[in-house]
C-alpha cells in the first residue's frame, strides 16, 4: 500500500514554501520559490495574486509529491492582512496591499484621533498601516472607483484556496489580522466595516483553522498535479502555525523568529490585548498569543545581499564574512528600521541605518552588524512583554534566520538565556499537522504536536557576550531615541 501523504503550503511574504510529510510528521521533501513584491512608492508594497499561484504551481511540479505516496489532506498558511479584493464575477481588481505597506499613515492618525477605543476595545488592536481595515480607508479616500467594485473580499491562502476548490472562506486567525473582528463576539463587526468603508457582505464565511473547506477541483489538479478531490483544510495565518509547528502550544512558552520579519510571540492562556502588541487567537482552541514584532528581520539581509554585494552571494558566504568580525562588529550598529517599525515604536517614520562606520570598516562587519542589529530589535520588542509581566520560561527560536549558527548564537547572547531549535518549525510544516488533524490523522491539534515535534538543540549563552551586549543594546536604543527625531522631521 502506498504511504498517505499530508501537504502543507505556506504562502510567506517573499515566497512559497511547500513541504510533504507522512501522516507521522517525517518530512520527505520541501520546495520552495521567490515571487516579488512591488515598490511603486516609498513605503509602498504590493504583490499580485497571480504570482502566488504560479509560485505554487512550480513548486509543487518540482516536488511531484505523488512520487512519495497518496497525498489525503492539504492545508495552506499565509501572511495576514493581505486582502485580495475580487469583483462581482470573483477576479482580482488589483494587486494587493501587503502588511509591510506604511501608505495609511493618514488614515491612521485620523482613526487614532477619533475612533482608537472603539477599535481596541473591539478588535484588540490600536491602528497602524499593518492593517487591512486601514488600507481599505487608503483606498476608499484615494481610490474610490475600486472600492465601488469590491464585491467579494478575500485573504491571501483563502484566495489560493478558491483558486483549487471553487469555494471562497476564511478562517478567524485570518479574520482577526483585519482589524474588522470583533474579538468578543467573535464574528465581523458592522461598525469596524463602516470606518473601513467596505460594505458588509463584501467579507466572506468564517470556518475553523482544522475545518474542510473544499476539494481539489479538476483544473486545479491539471495545474497542480494534485490529486482531484484531495480535501483542504481551512487553515491559519503563517504565525500562528510557526508557533504551532515549533511545539510551543503552552503558556509561557516563547517563540522568537527570524523571518522576512521578526518575531516574539508569548503563549497564553487568555487574551492579555495592549496597544503596543497585537493579540491572536493560537491554532490550538482557547489559547492565544501576545505578539510584539519588527518589520524587517532576514529580509534585512535579502536586502543586503541583492545591493550590497556581488551576484552570486548567498547566505552561507555572507555568515563567512560575520563570523571574522568580533562581538561589536568593530564598533558598526545598524537599526533595521527598512520599512518602518511596528514594536516597540509604532512609527512608521524610522529607517535603517549603519552607524560608527569608518575606513577600517569591512564587508564582514557590516554583515555583522545587521545579524546584530535584528537580535537587538527583537529584544527591543520583548521589553513590552518585560513590561506587561507575562511570565516567560522557553525560548524558542525559529525561522529562515535560525538555520545560521553565528545568527543563532548572537540572539542567544543577546537574550542571555537558553534558547531551543525546533528540528522542524516553519509555517508549511505547520499547516501539514493542521491537515492532518482536519481529517483525523491525528486525535487533536496538541495530539499532533506531540507526536512530531521534534528538538533539534539547546544553545547556551555565553556570560562574557551577553554581558557585553547588555551594554550594546543601551547604545543601539539611544541610537534609535536621537534618530527618531530626525526622521520625523524629515519625513515626506
Amino acid at each position: 500500500m502506498s504511504r498517505e501523504l499530508l501537504l502543507g503550503i505556506d504562502f510567506g511574504t517573499g515566497g512559497c514554501k511547500v513541504t510533504v510529510t507522512d501522516t507521522a510528521g517525517n518530512i520527505l521533501a520541501a520546495e520552495a520559490q521567490e515571487y516579488p513584491t512591488i515598490h511603486l512608492k516609498p513605503g509602498w508594497a504590493e504583490q499580485e495574486p497571480e504570482d502566488w499561484y504560479a509560485a505554487m504551481c512550480a513548486v509543487l511540479r518540482r516536488l511531484n509529491p505523488a512520487q512519495f505516496g497518496r497525498v489525503v489532506a492539504v492545508a495552506a498558511d499565509s501572511y495576514t492582512h493581505g486582502a485580495v479584493l475580487l469583483d462581482g464575477k470573483l477576479r482580482v481588481i488589483r494587486p494587493t496591499i501587503i502588511w509591510t505597506d506604511q501608505r495609511s499613515v493618514k488614515e491612521c492618525e485620523y482613526l487614532k484621533k477619533n475612533y482608537s477605543d472603539l477599535i481596541f476595545n473591539t478588535a484588540y488592536q490600536a491602528p497602524a498601516p499593518t492593517w487591512t481595515l486601514q488600507q481599505m480607508l487608503w483606498l476608499k479616500n484615494n481610490e474610490p472607483e475600486t472600492i465601488k467594485r469590491i464585491k467579494h473580499i478575500s485573504f491571501v491562502k483563502d484566495c489560493i484556496r478558491f483558486r483549487l476548490t471553487g469555494e471562497l472562506a476564511c478562517d478567524d486567525i485570518e479574520a482577526q489580522g483585519t482589524l474588522f473582528w470583533d474579538m468578543r463576539k467573535r464574528c465581523w463587526s458592522r461598525e469596524l466595516c463602516e470606518l473601513g468603508g467596505i460594505p458588509f457582505e463584501t467579507l466572506p464565511e468564517i470556518k475553523k483553522t482544522a475545518d474542510r473547506a473544499g476539494k481539489i477541483t479538476s483544473q486545479a489538479a491539471k495545474d497542480t498535479g494534485l490529486p482531484e478531490g484531495t480535501p483542504l483544510i481551512t487553515g491559519a495565518s503563517d504565525s500562528a502555525v510557526e508557533d504551532y509547528a515549533a511545539g510551543a502550544v503552552e503558556p509561557g512558552q516563547c517563540v522568537l523568529k527570524l523571518a522576512t520579519a521578526g518575531n516574539v510571540n508569548v503563549m497564553t492562556a487568555e487574551a492579555h490585548p495592549h496597544p503596543e502588541t497585537l493579540t491572536y487567537s493560537h491554532v490550538v482552541p482557547d489559547m492565544w498569543y501576545t505578539v510584539t514584532a519588527t518589520n524587517a528581520a532576514a529580509v534585512c539581509q535579502r536586502w543586503f545581499r541583492d545591493n550590497c554585494c556581488t551576484a552570486g552571494t548567498n547566505y552561507d558566504a555572507l555568515d563567512k564574512l560575520a563570523v571574522k568580525s568580533p562581538p561589536g562588529a568593530n564598533g558598526v550598529l545598524f537599526h533595521p528600521y527598512l520599512m518602518g517599525e511596528r514594536s516597540p515604536y509604532w512609527d512608521p517614520d524610522l529607517r535603517g541605518s549603519f552607524t560608527g562606520l569608518s575606513m577600517a570598516t569591512g564587508k564582514g562587519d557590516l554583515n555583522r552588524a545587521l545579524l546584530e542589529g535584528v537580535a537587538f530589535s527583537l529584544k527591543d520588542c520583548f521589553r513590552t512583554i518585560e513590561k506587561m509581566k507575562l511570565p516567560v520560561h522557553e525560548f524558542i527560536l525559529i525561522g529562515g534566520g535560525a538555520k545560521s549558527e553565528l545568527w543563532s548564537r548572537i540572539i542567544c547572547d543577546v537574550f542571555n538565556a537558553p534558547v531551543k531549535r525546533p528540528a522542524a518549525c516553519d509555517a508549511s510544516f505547520g499547516s501539514a499537522l493542521l491537515a492532518g488533524v482536519g481529517i483525523g490523522v491525528f486525535a487533536d491539534e496538541i495530539s499532533a504536536v506531540r507526536q512530531c515535534s521534534k528538538i533539534n538543540g539547546e544553545l547556551l549563552p555565553e556570560p562574557a557576550n551577553a554581558a557585553f551586549y547588555a551594554k550594546q543594546f543601551e547604545k543601539y536604543r539611544k541610537i534609535h531615541d536621537v534618530m527618531a527625531e530626525i526622521y520625523r522631521k524629515t519625513s515626506v
